[in-house]
């Protein structure tokens, strides 16, 4: 084996390390070994995924990455989150993985798996990583297994990372297209363990939908209520799961009309309306995904309420037509039908045929959802996009309204609303289960919950 690398990582505000602190810091450390008996979760599901990826690609190196950590500022680096790919195929989700790669070697008919990774550095014969290092250090950022702990997690032969020669030929999945589209076909119908992980995340984000409502009086006094919402939201995610799934947004007013509105440094206005769209991803790092657009007063104007129950019998027009065998594209075209004729019905088309309700909608009604919010995205289109829905499948549905403040094609009362109703399913043998269902998505069930949560 190669000589290993200098992987000391120290501050620009360290002391020097002289002889005798060194001695001294080699010994007098008592054993602090992992339980025996501790696994991954979903121990037992992934070498079933393994075998099936090995069957994608015969007689061929298939190369996993973690990832690698990345600099914030100067020496601080962003929380680490491993690549889901990795994670679906080890089940090691944790920010301990940083530089660590998963091997599927060719062996016989199928493959071998090797997980190459970076054990817990000693405490003795001269290595000060221990300490020393604050990237990798245990005292710097927390203990890592060691091979035979990792072996023991994962039921995956371990080696050092060191040992892994980064030329060898094979597919990656961070750079080869093929092998990506095939580990997003793969994940695309999840198993009963994913479906229960897919749920608990849905409960934990339903829990801090309802620390946002109950927080909505002190948002409402404060310059960035906005901010304040997402901080709600992401301690109910930190203290559940392992953070966010995505960027949170919380928009009000017309900030709502922006799809991607995740500044959230804006007032709100008990007047306006609050689009909150977040999701709590957990420690397995399955998150879910929904939106609720909720009257910031606790009662939607009829302006308002006019502008929701559109969007409302858009998804479940949506959900309806959610079911084994149907067309994917068949829910948002569903929703999108519901919405073009009540933009006619208002007055603001002159028809409800052709495209030009997506002035108003801007895109699509929904997406896979699993270990990524927007899972499976590099799945053929002939797979997902042009394909059918399966029993297992996670999804969104989606619809919204986005009507532009600046939008002279709108009466005036309509401009700067924004709606858009996320809810997560799973599909079943017969139809669709509706995940999030705890929280409520019609108009007087909105308003009843909200001043439930406020009362209380």
């Amino acid at each position: 084996m190669a000589e290993r690398p200098a992987r000391l990582n120290t501050g620009s505000h360290d002391l020097p390390i002289g002889p005798e602190l060194a001695a001294f810091m080699s010994g007098g450390w008592a054993p602090t070994p992992l339980p025996r008996d501790a696994r991954v979760p979903g121990f037992d599901v992934m070498p079933g995924r393994r075998a099936r990826l090995s069957a994608r690609f015969p007689g061929e190196r298939l190369i996993v990455p973690a990832g690698e950590l990345k600099v914030r500022t100067n020496d601080c680096d962003h929380r680490f989150r491993p690549h889901s790919a990795y994670a679906w195929l080890t089940g090691l989700t944790g920010e301990d993985q940083p530089g660590h790669v998963l091997v599927l070697e060719p062996s016989g008919s199928g493959h071998e798996a090797v997980l190459h990774l970076r054990p817990r550095s000693p405490r003795a014969d001269g290595d000060d990583e221990f300490y020393r290092d604050r990237r990798y250090g245990e005292f710097w950022v927390g203990r890592r297994p060691d091979l035979a702990e990792t072996e023991r997690l994962t039921g995956i032969r371990c080696a050092h990372v060191d040992e892994l020669d980064p030329a060898i030929p094979g597919r990656n999945a961070a750079t080869d297209p093929e092998l990506a589209t095939a580990l997003s076909e793969l994940s695309l119908v999840k198993d009963a363990w994913e479906v229960a992980q897919l749920q608990l995340a849905v409960d934990h984000t339903t829990a801090g939908f309802e620390d946002v409502v109950r927080s909505l009086p002190r948002a409402l006094a404060h310059p960035r209520g906005e901010r304040l919402l997402e901080g709600v939201f992401g301690t109910r995610a930190r203290a559940e799961g392992n953070g966010t799934g995505y960027e949170t947004i919380a928009a009000s007013g017309a900030h709502a009309c922006v799809l991607h509105w995740i500044r959230n440094d804006g007032r709100l206005d008990a007047q306006d309306l609050l689009l909150l769209d977040a999701g709590v991803e957990t420690d397995t790092l399955y998150t879910a995904d929904i939106t609720r657009t909720l009257p910031l007063s606790g009662r939607f104007s009829p302006v308002q309420r006019q502008v929701y129950e559109l969007v409302l019998a858009a998804q479940d027009a949506g959900i309806a037509a959610l079911r084994p065998g149907a067309a994917f594209r068949d829910f948002h075209r569903a929703a999108m039908g519901v919405i073009a004729e009540g933009l006619a019905e208002w007055g603001v088309l002159k028809s409800a045929s052709g495209e030009l309700h997506r002035r108003y909608t801007l895109c699509g009604s929904g997406h896979m959802l699993g270990l990524d919010v927007h899972d499976c995205a590099k799945a053929r289109a002939e797979t997902y996009l042009d394909g059918v829905l399966e029993p297992g499948q996670v999804l969104t549905v989606e619809p919204g309204l986005y009507l532009q403040p600046d939008d002279e094609t709108l009466p005036p009362e309509l401009r700067g609303i924004g709606v858009r109703i996320e809810d997560d399913l799973v599909i079943t043998e017969h139809g669709a289960q509706l995940m999030s269902n705890a929280l409520p998505r019609s108009v007087a069930g909105v308003e009843e919950w909200m001043g439930a949560l406020l009362e209380g």
